[in-house]
């Protein structure tokens, strides 16, 4: 667990990678093809208490001391295709965000400037050594950035309420890794022929970077994580946001600014209102 995801839970969305056991090389795919037997997998859930407790002792702990070797497993097509936690390197990666996101008063109480000084050599160091490495998580707090979106259909949103009986409801896309980069590409295509660069732009440019750097067989999730905590049922029964992105994608292909505003605007005012709930807690 990334060390901001740590800090704002649980409202937090992911988007994850899984890849076929073929992508990893030797030692490594031995471990995960013993790994994926086992009857005791751990969830998103225990991967977030445990990132939890790392922040109890004094100091706190940002970035565990070894790297995890724990990992989401879920079946392709009939084959096993891990998502490898790797939360040191998401804790490494996650200090360079926490100034933008806390007042320097509330940043110097949670995580004190000494605590965070020692990570960053830590990661120097490692990274170094690590020159090619890379998460497949990424974590973004309080909303779901528009641009992950893209990579998703809605035919492929899964959603189940939540019960009685402690089960938490679910809300989550999964794509093959071939659709999300198609998709990405005929997006970004029609934004830079019909609107100027901008973040949404930049940022979709950074995801398929990120992807292009796994096997191509691979599964793309998106995951609303424990932002299911923060929205009313009827709120998730009626989120299709990746639908709204590619209408407004469709859109502007077309030469359809309104109908684009409308559907941008739609996403907008939905997560407007999330990102509310932030200020009030």
């Amino acid at each position: 667990m990334s060390v901001v995801s740590s800090v704002l839970v649980p409202y937090a969305s992911y988007l994850r990678v899984y890849e076929p056991l073929a992508a990893f090389a030797e030692p490594e795919r031995s471990h995960w093809t013993r790994y994926a037997s086992r009857t005791d997998l751990p969830t998103a859930q225990d991967e977030l208490r445990r990132s939890l407790a790392d922040l109890v002792p004094t100091p706190p702990v940002p970035v565990p001391v070894r790297e995890s070797g724990d990992a989401f497993i879920a079946v392709v097509d009939g084959g096993i295709c891990v998502c490898p936690w790797r939360t040191r390197m998401r804790g490494w990666l996650a200090m360079g965000e926490l100034e933008g996101l806390f007042p320097a008063t509330v940043l110097d109480a949670v995580l004190p400037p000494v605590v965070r000084s020692q990570a960053a050599a830590d990661h120097e160091r490692w990274a170094e050594r690590n020159p090619d490495a890379r998460p497949w998580i990424r974590t973004a707090v309080w909303h779901v950035p528009v641009r992950w979106f893209v990579l998703f259909d809605d035919e492929e949103r899964e959603y189940v309420a939540g019960t009685d009986g402690g089960c938490r409801p679910l809300l989550r896309y999964r794509t093959p890794m071939v659709q999300a980069r198609r998709r990405l590409a005929r997006a970004l295509r029609t934004l830079r022929e019909t609107v100027s660069e901008g973040p949404l732009t930049e940022g979709l440019v950074g995801v398929g970077r990120w992807l292009e750097e796994f096997h191509p067989r691979a599964m793309v999730e998106l995951d609303y994580g424990g932002l299911v905590h923060a929205l009313k049922e009827e709120q998730l029964a009626g989120d299709r946001s990746a639908a709204d992105v590619a209408e407004g994608i469709a859109a502007l292909r077309s030469g359809d600014g309104d109908a684009a505003g409308a559907a941008y605007g739609r996403l907008a005012d939905r997560w407007r209102a999330v990102r509310d709930l932030q200020s009030s807690n």
